[in-house]
C-alpha cells in the first residue's frame, strides 16, 4: 500500500512538472502580463473597437490566468493594433419585384484583423509578431448597430481565442 501511494505521489509530481493541470505552457516563473491598448488602424471606423477588444483580450488573460497585470517590467508584454476592419459582401440576391431586377447583397462578411506583438521576457524563444484574423457571415438585414456590437464581439473573440491559444495553450 505505501508502494502504491508513492508511486501514485511521484506520477502526479511528475505530470505536473510537464504539464499544468490548467493547460497552460506558461512558465511557472511568469508572474506579470501588460496588455497595452489596441489602437484601431483600420480604414473603415468602428469607433467602440479599440477600447472594447483592448477590454476584452485583457479580461481574458486576467480572469483565465494566475498572472497579475503590471504597468512596469511585466513578465509578458501584448501590444498591437487593428488593421483592418470591412464589410463586404458575400452573396447577390435579386428583388424580383422590383423593375429590372434590383441587385442587392444577401448576405455581408465583417472581417476583423489584429496585429500582435508578444513579449515573453521569461521565455524569450516564444516571443512572436503574428497578424490574426477572422470574420462573421450575417444578413443583410442587419442595421449597423446590430452588426458593430454582435458581430464585433463574435469576431473579436474568435481572434482572441488564438491569440491567448498561442500564449497560454502553446498550440
Amino acid at each position: 500500500m505505501k508502494r502504491l501511494f508513492a508511486f501514485t505521489i511521484l506520477a502526479l509530481f511528475l505530470l505536473n512538472s510537464c504539464y499544468s493541470f490548467t493547460g497552460s505552457s506558461l512558465s511557472p516563473e511568469t508572474k506579470t502580463i501588460q496588455i497595452k491598448e489596441f489602437p484601431n488602424n483600420s480604414a473603415l471606423m468602428n469607433p467602440n473597437l479599440a477600447q472594447q477588444f483592448s477590454t476584452d483580450i485583457q479580461n481574458r488573460f486576467l480572469q483565465r490566468t494566475t498572472l497579475k497585470g503590471a504597468t512596469e517590467k511585466p513578465d509578458i508584454l501584448i501590444e498591437g493594433e487593428i488593421t483592418d476592419y470591412t464589410i463586404t459582401p458575400t452573396t447577390i440576391s435579386t428583388a424580383v419585384n422590383a423593375p429590372g431586377g434590383n441587385i442587392q447583397a444577401a448576405q455581408n462578411k465583417l472581417t476583423i484583423t489584429v496585429k500582435v506583438h508578444y513579449e515573453n521576457k521569461i521565455e524569450p524563444n516564444k516571443s512572436f509578431d503574428r497578424t490574426y484574423s477572422d470574420e462573421a457571415v450575417f444578413s443583410s438585414d442587419l442595421d449597423i448597430n446590430t452588426i458593430e456590437t454582435s458581430q464585433v464581439k463574435v469576431v473579436n473573440e474568435r481572434i482572441i481565442n488564438k491569440i491567448f491559444n498561442d500564449i497560454v495553450a502553446n498550440w
